[in-house]
């Protein structure tokens, strides 16, 4: 999707009007948030820099129910807005197995929600430094050690987890996993929640969760 005469007609009215070369970057900036597995570098596509270009690329993807995401040091994907996301949670679509999904929250526990209420993670970024050991998720499982492996090789195909490097780890210690590049297309608003929420179960008494319950309680109010 690299030319304008490959862009779908839902595009075209946007696409109309601006110049040959405007479209074709656009279009360009389109399909690397699209398509990319990484978030992409502002500096790497011109619709990106530029501020205008970058509102028309929002409007391509607003016309298709996505929207730009931004993550930090200048680089874009793309996620669902949160009213499509909404809606299609509360039609079930394309839900996780049960099993992947408390696979997936343990490991967002240990290696983001408990560092966070420690305060050792700050911001709400996906981007952690202690990995989950395979170990930890195993003893959750017995008798269902082949479940969870198997939850692990689907979160790992879907991008949502994604194997630690093993420099700096003792071989012995077996794999270990981090949060996937996928969970970069969550907009600001679904991080905030789900980062809440992982706050919540790890470590209800933190004064971090205590914090959260009462802008909950009080939302119209600063704390």
């Amino acid at each position: 999707m690299t030319s304008a005469n490959a862009a779908h007609p839902v595009f075209e009215p946007i696409l109309a009007e601006l110049s040959e070369q405007h479209r074709d970057e656009v279009l360009a900036a389109f399909a690397a948030v699209e398509h990319s597995t990484q978030p992409v570098p502002e500096v790497q596509m011109t619709a990106l820099r530029d501020a205008t270009l970058r509102r028309n690329l929002q409007r391509l993807l607003h016309q298709v129910g996505r929207t730009l995401v931004p993550v930090g040091d200048a680089r874009w994907t793309s996620g669902y807005r949160d009213d499509v996301a909404a809606e299609l949670t509360a039609a079930g679509w394309n839900a996780l197995p049960v099993i992947d999904r408390a696979v997936l929250v343990l490991v967002l526990i240990h290696s983001i929600a408990i560092p966070r209420s420690e305060g050792k993670l700050s911001g709400d970024s996906w981007i952690s430094a202690r990995p989950t050991p395979a170990n930890e998720l195993l003893r959750y499982a017995q008798p269902g050690i082949g479940d969870v492996r198997a939850a692990l090789r689907r979160l790992r195909a879907a991008g949502l987890v994604q194997l630690a490097p093993t420099r700096g780890r003792a071989a012995a210690d077996g794999p270990a996993y981090l949060p996937g590049s996928q969970l970069h297309r969550l907009t600001p608003v679904a991080r905030r929640v789900l980062q809440q929420e992982l706050i919540l179960a790890a470590a209800p008494q933190s004064p971090l969760a205590a914090a959260i319950r009462a802008r909950r309680a009080h939302p119209r109010g600063e704390l």
